[in-house]
């Protein structure tokens, strides 16, 4: 496939991750996806060369790159048929410590992170009872003396809770009632959950349609170090607002990613397979759909590069990150379908990967956001549509 000409300064980058990518071909992303199994070779291979530190600056042992560096990084994962899923989040949970840690906890936490020693891979935010309405969550810590929180609650899709050391988890400090505002009393810690794993936390597996390592989390009693908070006692919800940017970035890169793997596997085969004497390619009732998700990616990909170019800038970019999420989600979604639809029965074949990929793919229209909330983010606060209840 043709790449376009802004891509062009990342080429080496781009080069790396394929080779990197080249080691673990379908067969293993067969297996562990068979096995239900935590790719952690894959990890291992990422976290060795530099990958999964590049948003963390030089002075903390990471590679100090830019959103678009990262973005090349997670889209190539993709489009070389592997999955980041395992291990994305280690590149932008981490920002809510850089943006608002302590010197001490950066100084703590952030080498570690940085060489793989340490995984920050969980993010505990959504619960059973309030979903994506975050404002409601209900899992409380507790002040306790000055050395510690004690924390009560439950949250669900915890994705890779049982693979990460740290945790990066918001609760409740101040009752809703109490708090000044909708958007105050929520705080956020970073919970060692090496040292609690016996003390209160307990972590269970949630099976899905795909190899996500998703769990829900319960804490019972659960301690917390009063010098794991972060920032400042009721401001988290705007802490955890500010990394949500760049985790909109990096998914809908990945969509990307799986776009262009969809594509250049329909095309392929639209090229090689024959019948009735001749490609079926040839067929401009396979060509099209093709064409079609080809275009639809592209236009994806314009926004992507977008919300990275403001998101490097220090400027706003809420709506195009939100965005850039929903079409490449979209454009994924689209292509997913449109290659089984090329291969026809081979589609749903293991052996080819495309059902593997299909699965995987569709989770984002779903999360980490659904596309109705993105829809309701733009009607409300870009274009000042009455908000809805």
């Amino acid at each position: 496939m043709t790449e376009t000409s802004f891509t062009d300064d990342l080429a080496p980058i781009r080069e790396a991750v394929r080779a990197l990518c080249a080691g673990f071909p379908g067969e293993y992303w067969r297996k562990v996806d068979r096995e239900r199994a935590y790719p952690a070779e894959f990890v291992a291979a990422l976290t060795q060369a530099g990958f999964l530190a590049a948003l963390i600056p030089e002075e903390y042992g990471g590679s100090g790159l830019t959103m678009s560096t990262a973005s090349a990084i997670m889209e190539e994962i993709h489009a070389a048929g592997c999955n980041g899923a395992a291990c994305h989040a280690q590149m932008y949970t981490m920002g809510t410590v850089l943006r608002h840690g302590s010197a001490a906890q950066k100084q703590k936490y952030l080498p570690g992170i940085a060489s793989g020693e340490l995984r920050l891979q969980a993010f505990g935010v959504t619960e059973p009872t309030s979903g994506t309405d975050t404002l409601s969550l209900r899992t409380v810590a507790e002040r306790k003396g000055n050395s510690e929180y004690i924390v009560n609650g439950q949250k669900i899709w915890t994705s890779r809770a049982e693979f990460s050391d740290l945790m990066l988890l918001l609760a409740r400090t101040t009752p809703r009632e109490q708090a000044k505002s909708r958007t105050d009393g929520l705080s956020v810690f970073l919970v060692d959950m090496r040292t609690v794993k016996d003390k209160g936390l307990t972590i269970r597996q949630i099976r899905t349609m795909m190899n996500h390592a998703t769990t829900e989390v319960f804490f019972d009693n659960m301690p917390v170090p009063a010098e794991n908070l972060i920032g400042e006692e009721g401001r988290g919800f705007r802490y955890i607002l500010s990394g949500m940017n760049a985790e909109r970035i990096l998914i809908a890169s990945e969509c990307i990613g799986d776009c262009k793997w969809f594509i250049e596997k329909a095309g392929a085969y639209a090229k090689e397979r024959v019948l009735f004497g001749r490609p079926i390619g040839q067929n401009q009732g396979v060509q099209f759909p093709i064409a079609r998700c080809y275009m639809q990616m592209r236009a994806a990909e314009l926004m992507v590069k977008e919300a990275a170019r403001l998101y490097e800038a220090g400027e706003d970019c809420g709506e195009q990150a939100n965005m850039a999420k929903q079409l490449a989600a979209e454009a994924s979604w689209a292509a997913a379908d449109m290659c089984v639809q090329t291969h026809g029965g081979f589609g749903f074949a293991e052996e080819f990967d495309i059902e593997r990929k299909f699965r995987e793919t569709r989770l984002y229209t779903v999360a980490p956001i659904s596309t109705n909330l993105v829809l309701s983010y733009l009607a409300e606060h870009v274009l000042g549509l009455p908000r809805s209840y």
